[in-house]
């Protein structure tokens, strides 16, 4: 279990996994200057609510793994992501989608 922490106020707890594939697509939106919109289901410990944040390249981030190993990255559920965070509604999570392979068998 990881968390996100945005502006140093709000901190949420994602999953190692999740977490290292919305790093790869908010730093690369946040890389490009581009802001968007961030929002998540909020856990029933919490209120079970939803929270959204206004991603901006000012706004200070951080993403603290509790695992000492990064984990695998499936660029299917990267681009699934991304293709979320370029919409009107900003990004939000999908769940993951099976792996690329190509025609040998291999991960693409």
């Amino acid at each position: 279990m990881g968390k996100f922490i945005y502006d140093g106020r709000v901190k949420v707890d994602f999953e190692d996994r999740l977490l290292a594939h919305l790093q790869l697509v908010i730093g690369t939106k946040l890389r490009r200057g581009e802001t968007f919109f961030f929002a998540w289901r909020d856990d029933a410990s919490v209120g079970d609510g939803r929270t959204s944040v206004w991603m901006t390249p000012q706004c200070p981030l951080v993403f603290k793994y509790y695992g000492s190993r990064q984990p695998s990255i499936n660029l299917a559920w990267v681009d699934a992501l991304a293709h979320t965070a370029n919409s009107p509604t900003g990004l939000y999570i999908v769940p993951e989608p099976p792996e690329i392979t190509d025609q040998l068998g291999g991960i693409a």
